[in-house]
């Protein structure tokens, strides 16, 4: 091959026994060949002469010229050997590797059988635990018999063979599972195909390879050439591999799909956003590699997902690792982007890679997700975000979401550390668990969003779904923290006079609500609580939740039983209150018992972050309630838009707290609602025929809700294979836009793939987030 160098040793101690230290080294094959015709032939003779020359304690190198410590004469080039085994004049010359085909055409057999086509680029990018083909063009033909050859793979600083590292592929008769090994299935003269099989534990990641070659006149080996390197990746199509997935279209939504749907908003009010995982484009892949790489696990980690996933938790965030992503729950953005202005991950991961390890801001849970689905889909690990509504954040290990009073049932602020978020987004990821007991394999829960720290680190997880669901929060990783956050329930306690406080009521079904995730192979949301946790009030809820708490630090919480005759709900008619209006819910209160219950209701507004973190509590009322016998009261609660227009925060999310005692028999009653002001939807139209190559448009028309101008709006556009935002986000200045009035912007876009494609646009704003749009289009081919 032009300009290929190749070095030839029998130096190298452990490789070939018995074989002299000769080294050939060719620096400039077609100079060499040159010359080899100017002198007829006699340059190639010598080459081949002195790598199987057997010399103790000498070596040559041949360049241009040839040195030697003889005078040989020039002589013809000899006529090429024949491909039979046992020719004496084969044996004499000297084997070498002209070249190596990896055979790695997106298009070809390698990258299509093992689902590696749709990656950028035309590198050797295959799945672990199944066979590859490679083709060599060596110097003569290879004579089993006498000739030697092996393939080297070499990952991370310091490969070893001990640590899977450093991998010897030995040729085979016939290829068997479970191991690295080599067939030659093709012989045609000078060349021939090789098929590799790898292990299905084997480590991820950039291989570099080196051909070995032995004949009996020396060794030589092909040196590291980068555009030669392999790329190993999780193979959830292999049934050995831990990540192995059965259900053919999971693997298609769960690996290969590069768009997805992010939940957000309340329980009563639910939004989805498209979210572009694009992990197969142009630098993706080499970014996802990087994260390994910074990490902290070693090479010889990667072959388990245990520890990937676990660490990729981690490089998500930066806090103590200088990860991906900056977190900003403070509603100012200086110096980044809004959480809420990402479309999806290409350009927060391009970013990071491209700048060396420098934190991207900013993120919230769900940009957090949505990152991480990317790239462990990209590694080959089936993945998806997961939403989960009225989500707890349990800061003690006591696996209840506490909210403390005093003496006079007004709130302790300085003690209510837990919160309950009004949604929150992670990771669901698939793999066997060899490392807990039989059952617990499938799909595992990682949260990359700094919360609490786990053994020192900003991670969360794996843990497996079937634990949290049974409350077998002692396996690991982190499952007492996620159970909490699905399935803890909500207990009160009042300050008694002498400081020690009382358990006055729980709410048991106050958390882990509609949790959600895009279904397989359409845009529908798909409702998994059901694999978090048992149906609310069964038995075996009640038992895992019994179970879960004698491992948290306050084991006995469930010993004292409690009288209930009277309850408290909010409701919320259709699709709820609209930012700019009033807002307006409902209060029932239900007498379960045949006396009559009085009581005062302290209801209180606050404005709150998502993340269950109030800003500041605006407004207050009390409400007497008298109740007859077995009696239903609903109650109209509105409250003015006037109160709330100067007070929103991101994702415009408002709590309602209610409490009060009955008089008869001192039962407290407590609920907690949170809502969401709904937002308006961008509205996109494509506009023109949409053909591969040929110029089309799309209009993107926005109303303002609000009884005020909207300053500095900016739309993010982007569609993967629409020609537009490939490479990074296209920003669409719109400016600023009155109380009430509508914009529209036109867009055009070239599509530069076949096929059913999202257009993606969300509006950059500070006085108004979580606005966003969509429109499908179905790409025609030329």
């Amino acid at each position: 091959m032009p300009g290929e160098r190749l070095t030839v040793s029998g130096s190298d101690v452990g490789r070939f026994h018995g074989v002299p230290g000769t080294i050939v080294e060719v620096t400039n094959q077609e100079e060499a060949e040159s010359k080899s015709q100017e002198q007829g032939g006699c340059l190639h003779f010598l080459q081949m002469f002195h790598c199987s020359h057997r010399r103790q304690s000498s070596s040559y190198v041949v360049t241009d010229t040839v040195v030697t410590d003889e005078v040989v004469k020039p002589a013809p080039l000899p006529e090429p050997p024949q491909p039979h085994t046992g020719d004496n004049e084969l044996e004499e010359l000297m084997l070498s590797v002209h070249s190596v085909d990896l055979l790695s055409s997106k298009t070809g057999q390698n990258r299509l059988e093992h689902h590696t086509d749709l990656y950028h680029g035309n590198e050797l990018i295959i799945r672990r635990g199944q066979t590859f083909q490679i083709e060599l063009d060596l110097s003569r033909p290879f004579n089993s018999n006498t000739d030697k050859l092996h393939l080297d793979l070499k990952t991370g600083p310091l490969p070893m063979v001990s640590k899977g590292t450093h991998v010897i592929i030995q040729l085979v008769e016939e290829l068997e599972d479970d191991r690295w090994e080599a067939k030659i299935v093709e012989q045609n003269g000078n060349r021939i195909k090789l098929s590799v099989n790898s292990h299905a534990k084997a480590v991820i990641g950039q291989y570099k390879l080196t051909v070995m070659v032995k004949s009996p006149k020396g060794e030589c080996a092909t040196t590291h050439d980068p555009s030669k390197d392999i790329i190993m990746l999780f193979n959830p199509w292999c049934e050995d591999d831990t990540v192995y997935m059965d259900d053919e279209e999971e693997k298609k939504e769960y690996v290969l799909n590069d768009t997805g749907i992010l939940y957000y908003g309340t329980e009563k009010q639910i939004g989805g956003r498209t979210w572009n995982y694009g992990q197969f484009l142009e630098g993706m892949l080499q970014a996802c590699l990087y994260l390994l790489e910074k990490s902290e696990i070693p090479p010889s980690g990667r072959g388990d997902p245990v520890n990937v996933v676990r660490v990729i938790s981690a490089m998500i965030n930066s806090p103590d690792d200088n990860g991906v992503l900056a977190g900003n729950w403070s509603g100012n953005y200086v110096g980044g982007v809004s959480p809420t202005a990402w479309n999806g991950s290409v350009d927060i991961l391009k970013k990071y890679h491209k700048e060396g390890g420098l934190p991207v801001k900013y993120g919230q849970c769900w940009v957090f997700s949505g990152v991480t689905t990317t790239v462990l889909r990209c590694l080959g690990i089936p993945c998806r975000s997961v939403t989960n509504f009225q989500s707890a954040h349990d800061t003690d290990v006591s696996l209840t979401t506490d909210v403390y009073f005093d003496e006079n049932m007004e709130p302790l602020e300085e003690l209510n550390a837990d919160s309950v978020w009004n949604f929150h987004v992670w990771n669901d990821c698939w793999m066997a668990r060899q490392d807990l007991p039989p059952g617990m394999g499938g799909w595992q829960a990682l949260d990359s969003t700094p919360q609490e720290t786990s053994q020192g680190t900003f991670r969360c997880g794996p843990a497996s779904v079937t634990a949290i669901r049974t409350g077998q929060v002692y396996l690991k990783h982190d499952t007492p923290f996620i159970f909490a956050e699905v399935n803890s329930d909500k207990i009160y306690w009042q300050r008694k006079l002498d400081g020690t406080f009382t358990q006055i009521c729980s709410e048991k079904k106050a958390v882990g609500h509609f949790i959600s995730t895009k279904a397989v192979g359409s845009d529908e949301r798909a409702d998994i609580t059901h694999l978090y946790k048992h149906t609310e009030g069964s038995e075996e809820e009640r038992i895992a939740v019994e179970t879960a708490s004698r491992y948290g630090s306050r084991p006995d919480v469930y010993s004292t039983p409690m009288a209930e005759d009277v309850s408290v709900e909010v409701k919320m008619e259709g699709k709820g209150p609209r930012m700019g209006a009033d807002a307006q819910l409902t209060i029932v209160v239900t007498n379960l018992s045949s006396q009559t219950r009085r009581t005062t209701l302290h209801s209180q507004v606050a404005v709150m972050y998502y993340t269950g973190v109030l800003k500041a509590t605006f407004k207050k009322d009390t409400i007497p309630v008298e109740l007859k016998p077995n009696e239903v009261k609903t109650m109209e609660w509105v409250l003015p838009y006037h109160s709330y227009q100067d007070q929103l925060v991101d994702q415009a999310a408002l709590m309602l707290t209610l409490s009060g005692r009955v008089s008869e028999t001192q039962q407290v009653l407590a609920t907690q609602t949170s809502f969401r002001l709904r937002t308006p939807d961008l509205s996109i139209e494509a506009v023109g025929e949409a053909v591969v190559g040929k110029k089309m448009a799309a209009n993107i028309t926005f109303t303002n809700p609000l009884p005020r101008t909207l300053r500095g709006v900016v739309f993010r556009v982007e569609g993967l294979g629409l020609g537009l935002g490939l490479q990074k986000v296209h920003k669409v200045v719109v400016g600023d836009v009155g109380s009430h009035s509508t914009v529209t912007r036109t867009e055009h876009f070239t599509p530069t793939q076949a096929g059913p494609r999202k257009l993606v646009a969300s509006l950059d704003c500070k006085q108004l987030t979580q606005v966003h749009g969509i429109a499908d289009i179905f790409v025609q081919d030329q």
